[in-house]
């Protein structure tokens, strides 16, 4: 077998938790994908000088984690608005003075182990609230804190991947586990995407949008839900997120949405009317519902119309693609 396609059919298994990693360090499916194909260029280049001296998998994630330490001294910290101040405020920061987090599809990411609580700690580890924290460390922490405590590598590993030593890498994850503590509130509780209840919470909030009702909405709602809005750098919590929402529903028929999975939560497409008729990619709409009341705790709008190619779906909205799923 010609030594790149003996490269291509060991290396290509660790894609997706290579893109996972990438996107927990740099908060940016866009950047990820970057990162990722860079990582598959430098090893393939390095390919024949790679005598396995370490596993495969700990030597390209050795590339992957030193192409985002490089690519992350040059970028501003991914965030979302609710880390900016309190309900209502912007944080003095106007909608375009911010680089703001991306939601990444479940799709291009979701586990690839058959274990339950493998995907268990695979999801939770992609929870919007978990990366938007990370964002707050310093690169080489959040390294540290990735390596040991999501993917579980061995210190002495951790330190062979950072090119530095055992000690430094237990020091760094003491002041990672500390910072992000301090920097990040404790993980909500989250209801599986794959729970049935959860699935119809999804198809209820869809159909509310889609037949404009605010009724229908605000019975989805938790009384303490948080509504974000980037690139809107303003965030609602309580009663204004849940008068915010209703406002945003629109006349019937605004909206076509197609429900998705992101960040191991449950999301929508969203496509609003245009003026010729047509319904056109608005964003992406990820819902964090409660394990125990079955509600919506927190709706996060990623405005953005570019993320919908990231779910395999088009600009425009197709019959058929309300019918696929997008990758739900």
């Amino acid at each position: 077998m010609p030594e790149s396609a003996e490269f291509g059919a060991v290396a290509e298994p660790f894609r997706r938790e290579l893109l996972a990693h990438c996107y927990r360090m740099v908060g940016s499916v866009d950047d990820a994908e970057d990162l990722v194909q860079e990582t598959y260029l430098r090893a393939w280049r390095s390919y024949g000088g790679f005598e396995g001296r370490a596993s495969l998998r700990t030597w390209l994630y050795r590339i992957a984690t030193n192409a985002c330490l490089t690519a992350l001294r040059h970028g501003a910290r991914r965030q979302l608005p609710s880390g900016l101040g309190a309900p209502g405020e912007d944080g003095g920061l106007a909608a375009d003075a911010a680089v703001w987090l991306q939601p990444v599809p479940d799709a291009l990411v979701g586990a690839g182990s058959a274990d339950p609580e493998a995907t268990a700690v695979a999801r939770e580890s992609l929870r919007l609230a978990l990366v938007a924290g990370l964002q707050y460390l310093p690169a080489r922490q959040r390294a540290v804190l990735l390596l040991r405590d999501v993917l579980a590598f061995p210190a002495a590993e951790a330190a062979e991947i950072l090119g530095t030593t055992t000690t430094a890498v237990k020091s760094a994850l003491q002041r990672a586990r500390a910072r992000l503590e301090e920097a990040a509130p404790a993980p909500e509780s989250v209801a599986e995407p794959d729970d049935p209840r959860v699935r119809d919470l999804l198809d209820r909030y869809v159909e509310a949008f889609v037949r404009s009702d605010p009724v229908a909405l605000r019975q989805l709602l938790a009384e303490d839900v948080a509504l974000e809005l980037p690139p809107s750098p303003r965030w609602y919590a309580g009663s204004d997120a849940a008068s915010q929402a209703a406002a945003g529903l629109g006349a019937p028929g605004d909206w076509r949405m197609v429900p998705t999975a992101a960040n191991g939560l449950p999301a929508a497409a969203a496509y609003l009317r245009a003026p010729d008729g047509t319904h056109r990619a608005f964003g992406v709409a990820v819902l964090t519902p409660s394990p125990t009341s079955h509600r919506i705790t927190r709706i996060t709008v990623f405005a953005t119309p570019s993320l919908i190619a990231r779910f395999g779906l088009p600009e425009v909205y197709e019959e058929r693609a309300a019918a696929g799923g997008g990758g739900r």
